[in-house]
């Protein structure tokens, strides 16, 4: 190829192929198993409070460090990624949460346990934001929304999985046997992703040494051409400063926290409904087997939700899109707070709102990896998630803390309309900040 030209427009020009189907397969089986190893020690925590004579409640400080370690991991996976590279990251971050989800098995008191789910969300919130920013870099500017929540279904589908072979297995083989899979799969992946799984080549034309790997990468996007490397360009300047200091540079500052606000405010409604719709609904005075059913169905309208959002986002663009979808999360919380003793109602409210609340966060991700270029994205997407993770263990925490005030069940979930109302003034508020795109080959919100 003669003439200068940008990976982007390579990428953005080009039918959908093989490699960047091979890079959201790889990512989304990352994904499936992240949801699999951080939702199965609730699904086997009355198990192993059984085993060991302990009263469920006991393994609250367990719940609390898998939360920090996910935090903590979110936090530190993007800014090793923006140094050393997303492929590598994914592989170590993969190997990590399989080592030490396949050692939980052999967890003895709940120090140990606490100390490994610890370690084990290290990995799995490191893996995370990585994943997003890779699969954003290969994904062509059409197809970004759609491809990155494809990729990201896989985390519900994880869990929903957990919850399937935990009711099977538990029984029969005990819950040992969840912890033995969900850690040798991954660390049997991660061969597989050290072998096939590509560096993004937009991270490798900003480190100029790694040219021969850049070549390879180029050649598997289209094959049978041979690039000259003299005359790719990446289309941003690079950044040689300290990552987490240039989400602050200038303009970028405002769509910073604006996308922290919204991340930490839907994650917060998101984990205290994942966590507190089964206590409230047995409240309300529905089964247990039917309270469980209904978190089950969470996660389906999220999936669903997810892949629905992502061809409105496409058709009408981010900003409307998820800002209305916010204002209808809150329309419909408030409806599922007053029809809780109508099961006809409760269920089908309860799947659109995990269509809006799960599926939106997916929307999230991606507009998070459009926000910021190459060279901080991992960074950007990585301390969004952190930040929401934040959120993910306060809203656990103030539901426990308002239902021990007297608030009803109704009350509890009638004030999430708060949070997502805030979320869609956020999402508005990025709207107002978004510049039109200089050219063809802009993927990010601010320079």
């Amino acid at each position: 190829m003669t003439g200068v030209f940008r990976i982007t427009e390579l990428i953005d020009t080009r039918p959908l192929g093989r490699l960047q189907l091979e890079v959201v397969t790889l990512c989304a089986l990352v994904a499936l198993l992240d949801g699999f190893d951080t939702q199965v020690i609730a699904y086997v925590a009355p198990a192993i409070a059984e085993q060991w004579g302990m009263a469920p409640s006991a393994l609250g400080p367990v719940f609390g460090a898998g939360l920090l370690g996910l935090m903590a991991g979110a936090l530190i996976g993007g800014l090793l990624a923006d140094r050393w590279g997303r492929k590598w990251t994914i592989v170590v971050s993969t190997l990590l949460f399989g080592v030490f989800a396949l050692a939980t098995a052999w967890a003895q008191t709940p120090g140990h346990l606490l100390a490994l789910r610890l370690l084990t969300g290290l990995g799995l919130g490191s893996a995370m934001p990585n994943l997003v920013a890779l699969t954003s870099e290969y994904a062509p500017a059409r197809l970004r929304t759609m491809l990155v929540t494809l990729m990201f279904c896989g985390f519900p589908l994880g869990s929903i999985l957990g919850g399937v072979l935990s009711a099977l297995w538990i029984p029969s083989l005990g819950w040992p046997a969840l912890f033995v899979l969900g850690g040798a799969v991954p660390l049997l992946l991660a061969l597989v992703l050290a072998w096939r799984l590509p560096e993004s080549p937009g991270f490798l034309l900003l480190r100029r040494a790694r040219s021969r790997e850049l070549q390879r990468v180029l050649e598997r996007l289209e094959p049978g051409r041979r690039h000259d490397l003299r005359s790719v360009i990446a289309g941003e300047p690079p950044h040689p400063g300290f990552p987490l200091r240039e989400l602050f540079r200038g303009r970028r500052t405002k769509v910073t926290l604006l996308l922290w606000t919204a991340f930490f405010m839907n994650l917060l409604v998101m984990y205290f409904m994942v966590n507190w719709l089964p206590t409230l609904l047995t409240l309300t005075g529905y089964s247990l087997s039917l309270a469980i059913l209904a978190s089950s169905l969470l996660n389906l309208g999220g999936i669903g939700g997810g892949i629905l959002l992502a061809a409105l986002v496409r058709r009408y663009g981010p900003y409307r899109t998820l800002g209305a979808a916010f204002v209808l999360v809150a329309a419909i919380v408030a409806a599922l707070a007053h029809v809780t003793a109508l099961p006809r109602l409760t269920l089908p409210a309860i799947f659109l709102a995990g269509a809006g609340v799960v599926g939106a966060q997916f929307c999230l991700n991606a507009l998070a990896a459009e926000a910021y270029p190459t060279a901080i994205r991992a960074t950007g997407v990585g301390w969004a998630l952190g930040i929401g993770r934040i959120g993910s263990v306060a809203g656990p925490l103030l539901g426990g803390l308002l239902l021990g005030w007297g608030w009803s069940p109704d009350q509890l979930v009638l004030a999430c309309a708060i949070p997502a109302l805030v979320t869609a003034a956020a999402i508005f508020g990025l709207a107002r900040l978004s510049a039109p795109a200089p050219g063809p080959s802009s993927r990010n919100l601010l320079p």
